[in-house]
């Protein structure tokens, strides 16, 4: 029986007409020997009545036997439901299909775990939901996010297309240029010895197509990372992939917002706000700690080391003296924070060096600290103004190098609002997204243990055109046109204006870098021979296309919004992969295994 409307279909005014729909069997209820099955297809659900009169008997007794999930297929008429037995929660309660034939087109066996009940299924073990991952699918919450993903993917592509885009597949198969995370490997069965990798990013790809005369290109690229998995990271992940040639940072800037506002109104109907704020790096370390900082909540850092320069607590003053910063942060109302609390906050600033942390609870007017003591009048006076101390407050603060001090209170201020939320003390609109740009980031890192320079984004960042002299002198001091996308406290994406000048590039890889020629040459030798022959002005930006569908669909792990996605430990649970393989395969591909020794 070919099916004649889906299950999210009828309505009062179908009444009357005779229907085939087919779908799995969400529920069945016997009701004083007449079934009820309600049966669910992708869009939706629709009650079928099935009397034992109308059915032969035979059939009627294999559908009371009939387990969940199991597939049918219905013939019959529909009529609407008598007064007050109508379901109001779904979009066909308001009718029923009292059924003439049915067809079983397959049996389920009982379920692992249930696929109808939506507060039982969020509680199953992820690692069983991943390994019946099929069954899982069946939630509507999972067809949710995979209808919205699909709708966001086509939204992105189409908004694209009208702004001149071509969308181009680059490579997955590539030479190793080891940059940042492990690469995955591929042996090359022909030339035993040799590998290919699978890209980070297609960046080096998408540059030579600037080169190439494309001007505008984008794709929704797959990417490999062989590094340690959370909840918004995948050994394999999908970006959205741009670049442009003629273009400046405002062209970008344009660009994204433009595509975001797309985006947001065809998944979630909400009008987002443009321009988007823009926030350099160092005042975004300097008021949130962080350079993705959510600014739905205030409890920005705040600077006291002139305050306490020549304070007699040591701690303080010492780690100004030594070319540090002191700040403070206030959260309002925690002043009651629990032991535990105080020691995960403690175990926070330490995990950045530090040897502790120092505080200030103010209860029934008292400041209560052991450090209070040490404080003059004048520092008390400063902390109070600046902070807006009152009763019930609680005042973190860090003591240390610059960048140190500001991560530390910034990883606090985000477990502080996540204690806060708990306690209903800091409320924040689900429907509210706080879109910035971070921009002005320092192009360059210094490594103290290998005691050399390393890019803060990529290589291929262009430094601002006024500080190019300043890279051999005072690099430290070089700013890089490199700009990230962040929505409440999410790096959604991020890129920069790229390096076309082989000059240029040749003296970051070799002199600011210090890569040695032949190996310039051996990773990067047809960039830079490519860029000989007329690279044009370029830049481009690539927006974690897994990490946006999840703020879309509110959840907090990019598993929820990826069909068939890894666990922690990147393993495949359904299909049990990585696997071995035997040993004929290795041996074509001139391998040879020496297992490591299992630990007792």
């Amino acid at each position: 029986m070919k099916r004649t409307h889906h299950c999210n279909e009828l309505r009062p005014e179908h009444a009357g007409q005779s229907v085939t729909l087919a779908g799995w069997v969400h529920s069945r209820r016997d009701l004083g020997g007449v079934l009820f099955i309600d049966l669910r297809d992708r869009e939706g659900r629709t009650q079928t009545v099935l009397d034992p009169s109308d059915l032969p008997k035979e059939l009627f007794e294999q559908a009371s036997k009939l387990h969940s999930e199991s597939v049918i297929s219905i013939n019959g008429k529909v009529r609407v439901r008598p007064a007050g037995t109508e379901n109001t929660k779904i979009p066909t309660g308001q009718v029923e299909v009292l059924v003439k034939e049915l067809t079983i087109l397959n049996h389920a066996e009982v379920l692992p775990f249930p696929v109808d009940d939506p507060e039982i299924a969020n509680k199953v073990n992820e690692e069983l939901r991943l390994k019946y991952r099929y069954l899982d699918l069946r939630r509507p919450e999972m067809t949710r996010n995979l209808r919205l993903r699909s709708k966001v993917a086509i939204a992105t592509r189409s908004f694209m297309d009208e702004q001149g885009f071509l969308e181009i597949e680059t490579p997955t198969l590539f030479k190793s240029t080891p940059e940042g995370a492990r690469e995955f490997l591929v042996p090359n069965r022909r030339e035993p010895g040799t590998f290919y990798a699978l890209p980070q990013s297609p960046q080096q790809f998408k540059q030579i197509l600037m080169v190439s005369g494309v001007e505008k290109y984008f794709q929704l690229a797959r990417c490999y990372r062989d590094e340690d998995l959370r909840a918004d990271r995948q050994p394999e992940f999908t970006q959205v992939d741009i670049e442009m040639s003629f273009i400046d940072r405002e062209d970008i800037y344009n660009l994204i917002e433009g595509l975001l506002k797309r985006v947001w109104k065809t998944a979630l109907n909400i009008d987002v706000p443009t321009p988007f704020k823009r926030i350099s790096f160092e005042e975004a370390l300097n008021r949130y700690g962080i350079d993705k900082p959510d600014t739905r909540f205030g409890m920005e850092l705040v600077d006291f080391t002139e305050d306490f320069r020549s304070s007699t607590f040591k701690v303080f003053s010492g780690a100004i003296a030594s070319g540090g910063v002191v700040k403070a942060m206030n959260v309002k109302g925690l002043a009651d924070a629990t032991q535990g609390q105080l020691e995960t906050m403690t175990d926070y600033a330490k995990s950045f060096g530090a040897k502790g942390l120092a505080y200030i609870k103010v209860e029934k007017g008292e400041w209560k600290s052991p450090i209070v003591k040490f404080f003059t009048d004048a520092e008390k006076a400063a902390l109070t103004e600046k902070l807006k101390i009152e009763e019930g407050d609680l005042i973190l603060f860090a003591a240390d190098q610059w960048l140190n001090a500001c991560e530390i209170l910034g990883k606090i201020r985000l477990y502080c609002a996540d204690v806060l939320k708990s306690k209903g003390l800091l409320k924040i609109d689900p429907t509210r997204f706080d879109f910035l740009w971070v921009i002005e980031f320092p192009l360059l890192g210094f490594d103290r243990e290998l005691n050399r320079w390393y890019s803060s984004h990529h290589p291929f960042t262009a430094p601002v055109a006024e500080d190019i002299p300043l890279l051999k002198t005072e690099p430290k001091k070089v700013r890089g046109q490199h700009y990230d996308i962040v929505v409440n406290g999410v790096e959604l994406g991020g890129g920069s204006i790229r390096i076309h000048q082989p000059d240029v590039q040749k003296t970051v890889f070799e002199e600011i870098l210090q890569i040695p020629p032949e190996e310039v040459q051996s990773r990067f030798g047809y960039m830079l021979e490519a860029f000989k022959y007329g690279a044009p002005p370029h830049g481009g930006i690539a927006l974690g296309f897994d990490r946006l569908c999840a703020i879309l669909c509110g959840t907090t792990s990019i598993r929820d919004v990826i069909a068939f996605p890894k666990t922690a430990k990147g393993t495949d649970m359904m299909t049990d992969s990585p696997a071995s393989v035997s040993p004929r395969q290795l041996r074509d591909l001139h391998i040879e295994v020496k297992a490591a020794p299992k630990k007792e």
